[in-house]
């Protein structure tokens, strides 16, 4: 063999550097060498000895990963080419002697993975990874080598590193066991997923996890993880490996909802990219067949959202093809309707409508007339039956009514898709839907949307009033006919009445005439007295019988006072409210529907008839602030005392009156206004007998308020204690109560485990807190005034309180953080005032002062040196002076040379301020301050002489001379230092070059050595 076709492992190993030599060429090189040696052990050792040159590397350089490559792919050259099953099952037993150098490598690994070199982990476990996943499917490795790879690897994946983490999770790839309910790799993947703080770990795991029943869970788990990344691959590998029917039904719905209103762009883009194309491929682009799969009745929003984002992708050609489906009228026929094409059909007439002035013209094409539609609307609501309570017990009925009001709800959100433009067919379906909400058959479910779009279509305030009071005197008061069916006995009985009459009466004025004949005339007068009684009586049965022979045109009206009526006359009041302008004051038709129907109804014995008669009474005091003030106290009581769900709504009703009109609404008009939401609870209490004795009661109201919201925070039940922080969180914002104690309580409450499960608290609060904090300098004292009470409370905490599992460290350092100068959206234009961290700095020092040895000290201590200080001088000085009082009477070593650290870079700012002044200093000239004024450069050199008393803005943290120079610092506060001369750009492309490793010269000098 020829020099050419053979080659030594020192220079196969320099070549392999190389990213543009042929490995294939290096690797058969130095096979066709390996083949001739009879004694490989040198072979071996040598081979061994040059890669140990690239393991010892943990920088990702290019010449490394060449190595790395280039000895992966020699090892797995030894392998046999792949082989049938037969003869497989013949050479199975030395299937070990077919590839000695692989299992000599593979040992040489495994004996090195316990290497104290975090680079040699990192290499080992790339190697083994890159080894296993470069054989053959049908590979074959002795299983006592199995055994040693998978214990070194699951040893790995716990290692302090996270790329080696990474690495051994990659190379147990091909060492899964899914259908092993005790696969120990499995049970590892899982257990990095649920526990694992690195993002990139967790990927890594994603990436090669079989999936399984066990597995699944977890997987679906990352879609919800804290890095876009993570919930990123966890959809693409739940779109790639998981088919959707091995998800339930709840999952999908989970899956959908979460990923598409995810914060991250990027996630929704792969829901709609990736996950949905995949279940549709899977159910052969069947849109109604995926709704199938999701439950719509009980998921709608979720349904529709998916479909309109199937349908963007799509061309709208393509999306009118199924225009098959509707009749002549361009309607869906009756019998046709279901819950998946009616969610169908109203997810494309919306995203048709979308788009405006071209989806119009689309919808012409596919959409009735309203008029028609308002008949067809009609005939289905006209049909959907009422149940009676007997008839609700069967599951089947109650299932087929649900339905029906299900599709009754999707035909009533088509109403916004329709041109109403033209009159006769707005008026025609207005008319529908008044008579349906007259209608007492009509669902209870359905009223607030049929109110909701009846409202839109008629836009005048007052029109909507006057017809909202129409329906529901209606539906109050309806109008009974007074007719009663006709009774045959009474009315046979009534005419032989009226014939004994009549013969009475010709028989009396026959005897009156022979009384008068024989001049018989006191006779005669009787008898006229009795005749004229005979007529009225006969008058009177011929009365009778004509009303009840004739049905009587008589209207009568009966007040209804039942729940089921009250409820939907509250929904209606409640819908119209909701829609009137906030400008539109309270007429007499409302204030006439507010004492007989509202009022009255919050005394109402069902709870659904009382939470939405508080709801109206809420919305209506937001129109009037008189009425406000006059059902403030019921709506406080209602707060405190009824069920749960009538207080939340009593307690939003509060929170939206005290943020639209303050805690001036508790004011008397008579007497001067107190502004409660400048003062913090303290100086309430402090201003209190001083409110009593000018007999100003509303401060005594006002804080009563602020107790109860205080008391509901402590609430067991989370909805009231959510609602309230939320309440609180919107009040503090808005400027409406300005209180340190209130905000402890509220960082409290967001860090206690108690409301760990609550999703809609933390997330609140933790937005809040951000929000509040960079509004104003403001909101910064605030934070500053409740960091200490905040600190004390965490520290003084029993035991057995919640509160003692908290990291006191994570409260102080979003303290910190919160009242840091520079993440102030809008910096303070007085440029006289100091900095919310000195304050904060001098308050920490005083509070080591008073008690040197008290547990929180080292704390306080670390705190001080993350603080963002301003370059006033007297505060400075304070500062130090209290720093060195505290190094005399601390003893903690930890504490004091936290203390001295903070001395230093007191003094070592100092000293560089002065220095840089004296340096910028010009000759004093009476004209100074018009000469700094014209000339922007000397205004600034005016800017560095410590006269300043606002914080910087950008230094992170204390000036430092390494501060003052970094690129982070604000250029015009940092002095002309010494000119520093710049390096050639030949200079740097040398230094450039150092960077790149090149393994030669290691193993060029360890052969000169040897």
């Amino acid at each position: 063999m020829t020099a050419d076709n053979e080659i030594e492992i020192k220079e196969a190993f320099q070549r392999a550097q190389k990213g543009h030599n042929n490995k294939a060429k290096l690797v058969a090189s130095l096979n066709s060498r390996y083949n001739k040696l009879e004694d490989k052990t040198l072979f071996h050792e040598e081979f061994v000895h040059y890669l140990k040159y690239a393991m010892i590397v943990y920088k990702r350089e290019p010449a490394v990963e060449n190595v790395i490559e280039f000895v992966v792919r020699f090892a797995t050259s030894f392998q046999s080419p792949p082989k049938t099953e037969e003869e497989e099952e013949e050479e199975e037993e030395d299937a070990e002697d077919d590839h000695p150098f692989l299992s000599f490598i593979f040992n040489f690994l495994l004996e090195s993975h316990k290497a104290n070199s975090h680079a040699v982990r990192f290499r080992v476990c790339q190697l083994i990874n890159k080894l296993l996943g470069s054989m053959a499917e049908n590979a074959q490795i002795d299983d006592d080598l199995f055994d040693r790879i998978h214990q070194a690897m699951l040893v790995r994946v716990t290692d302090k590193f996270p790329n080696v983490r990474i690495q051994a999770a990659l190379a147990m790839t091909r060492l899964q066991q899914p259908k092993d309910p005790d696969c120990p790799t499995i049970n590892a993947y899982m257990l990095i997923l649920d526990n694992d703080t690195n993002a990139e770990v967790r990927r890594a795991v994603l990436s090669c996890i079989a999936m399984s029943p066990r597995t699944l869970p977890k997987v679906l788990a990352r879609t919800r993880d804290i890095k876009e990344n993570v919930r990123k691959l966890a959809y693409q590998v739940l779109a790639d490996k998981v088919h959707i029917k091995a998800l339930t039904i709840a999952q999908r719905v989970s899956l959908l909802q979460q990923g598409l209103h995810d914060t991250s762009e990027a996630v929704r883009e792969v829901v709609c990219s990736r996950v949905l194309p995949s279940w549709m491929l899977r159910l052969d682009g069947n849109v109604i067949e995926l709704l199938h799969r999701l439950d719509v009745e009980n998921c709608a929003q979720t349904a529709l959202d998916t479909v309109k984002a199937i349908f963007k992708g799509t061309p709208t050609e393509e999306l009118l093809q199924n225009r098959a489906q509707l009749d002549n009228r361009k309607l869906i026929p009756v019998d046709s309707l279901s819950c998946e094409n009616v969610l169908y059909w109203r997810a494309l007439y919306e995203l048709i409508k979308a788009k405006g002035e071209d989806g119009d013209e689309i919808l012409e094409q596919v959409l009735p007339d309203a008029a028609t539609y308002a008949d067809y609307l009609c005939g289905y609501l006209k049909a959907v039956p009422l149940l009676s309570e007997e008839q609700r017990a069967d599951f089947a009925q109650l299932e087929l009514v649900m339905t029906k009001e299900f599709i009754s709800q999707q035909l009533i959100h088509l109403i916004g898709c329709l041109d109403t433009n033209e009159e006769g067919g707005r008026k025609r379906v207005v008319a529908v839907l008044q008579e349906m909400l007259a209608l007492p058959q009509t669902p209870s479910s359905l009223v607030s949307l049929l109110m909701e779009k009846l409202l839109t279509l008629i836009p005048d305030d007052h029109r909507r009033i006057q017809t909202v009071a129409e329906l529901i005197s209606d539906l109050r008061e309806p109008i009974n006919e007074a007719s009663q069916p006709v009774d045959e006995n009474m009315s046979r009985r009534q005419q032989v009445q009226l014939a004994e009459v009549k013969v009475s009466i010709l028989e009396a004025k026959q005897t009156l005439e022979d009384c008068i004949t024989t001049q018989d005339f006191s006779r005669a007068a009787e008898l006229k007295d009795s005749i004229t009684e005979l007529e009225n009586h006969r008058n009177q049965i011929i009365q009778e019988i004509a009303e009840r022979s004739q049905p009587a045109d008589k209207e009568t009206r009966t007040e209804k006072n039942d729940p089921e009526t009250l409820l939907r006359c509250l929904t209606m009041c409640v819908e119209l409210l909701k829609k009137m302008s906030i400008k539109t004051r309270i007429g007499p038709t409302i204030s006439a529907l507010m004492s007989s129907l509202v009022l009255p109804s919050i005394a109402n014995a069902h709870p659904a008839v009382r939470n939405m008669a508080v709801l109206c009474l809420g919305t209506c005091t937001l129109h009037s602030k008189e009425l406000a003030k006059t059902h403030m106290v019921l709506l406080l009581q209602i707060a405190q005392l009824d069920e749960v769900k009538i207080r939340i709504s009593a307690l939003r009703a509060i929170i939206d009156l005290l943020l639209l009109f303050g805690f001036q609404l508790l004011s008397d008009p008579a007497a001067t206004q107190t502004v409660l939401h400048s003062q913090s609870p303290d100086r309430q209490e402090q201003n209190g007998p001083m409110a009593e004795e000018k007999g100003d009661v509303p401060e005594d109201t006002a804080q009563s308020i602020l107790v109860m919201l205080s008391e509901f925070l402590d609430s067991e039940v989370s909805d009231l204690r959510t609602e309230t922080a939320e309440g609180l969180a919107k009040l503090m914002y808005n400027g409406r109560i300005s209180s340190a104690k209130m905000f402890s309580r509220l960082v409290l409450l967001w860090y206690n485990p108690v409301t760990e499960d609550d999703t809609r608290l933390r997330h609140c609060l933790g937005v809040f807190f951000q929000l509040y904090a960079r509004e104003s300098r403001v909101h910064q004292e605030v934070v500053e005034e409740g960091f200490l009470p905040t600190v004390r409370t965490l520290m003084n905490a029993p035991a057995t309180s919640p509160l003692a599992e908290v990291d006191i460290n994570n409260v102080v350092e979003l303290l910190v953080e919160l009242t840091r100068p520079s993440t102030l959206i809008k910096a303070s234009a007085n440029t006289e005032e100091v900095c919310v961290h000195d304050y904060l700095a001098v308050r920490m020092c005083g509070e080591m002062l008073k008690d040197p040895t008290a547990p929180e000290v080292r704390l306080y201590a670390k705190t001080l040196s993350n603080l963002e200080l301003s370059r006033d001088e007297t505060v400075r000085k304070d500062l130090h002076m209290l720093l060195q009082q505290l190094v005399q009477v601390v003893k903690d070593r930890v504490c004091l040379r936290a203390l001295e650290k903070m001395i230093y870079q007191l003094v070592d700012s100092k000293e560089q301020a002065e220095l840089l002044s004296a340096s910028a200093l010009q000759p004093v000239d009476v004209n100074a301050d018009e000469v700094a004024t014209d000339d922007p450069s000397k205004s600034a050199k005016r800017a560095k002489r410590g006269q300043r008393k606002v914080c910087t803005a950008k230094g992170g943290r204390k000036p430092s001379r390494r501060a003052e120079s970094s690129e982070e610092s604000d250029g015009e506060n940092v002095p002309e230092s010494v000119p520093v001369v710049r390096p050639s750009r030949r200079a740097k492309t040398a230094a450039l070059e150092k960077t790149k490793l090149d393994l030669n010269t290691l193993i060029n000098q360890e052969a000169n050595v040897s």
